[in-house]
């Protein structure tokens, strides 16, 4: 392959590479963009604001720290936030846990919600 194929092919790589990972909404950095629409009530560490802290939330169970005050409806959610639960909670927290107290009416668009989901990961 002459050196001009080869730099063709492998910018053709690298921009399909990065058009997958953007549009299967793999992308931290973005994620944490995306975060900056939760900042307000959740902090990216174990202390609590007004919604609880999301340190280590993949793989907790829902109304599970014990220093924040959970509404009953998310004491009685039972769920483990794993990136299944987190993308349909993400998505539309009344239809996931009806009554819960979150002002937040979802975040629709599924790349934002995977990004987002991404981000979360890296804060443990």
């Amino acid at each position: 392959m002459s050196i001009m194929k080869t730099i063709i092919f492998t910018a053709i790589l690298a921009t399909s590479i990065s058009y997958i990972s953007s549009a299967t909404g793999q992308n931290v950095d973005a994620g944490k963009q995306v975060y900056e629409q939760c900042v307000a009530c959740h902090a990216a560490a174990v202390t609590n604001g007004v919604g609880p802290g999301l340190q280590g939330i993949i793989g907790r169970k829902s109304a599970s720290l014990s220093d924040f005050r959970y509404s009953p409806a998310m004491r009685r959610a039972k769920l483990t936030w794993d990136e299944k639960t987190l993308d349909a909670y993400l998505q539309h927290p009344q239809n996931i846990v009806p009554g819960n107290l979150m002002p937040f009416s979802g975040l629709e668009d599924p790349g934002q919600r995977a990004d987002l989901i991404e981000y979360l990961k890296t804060i443990k």
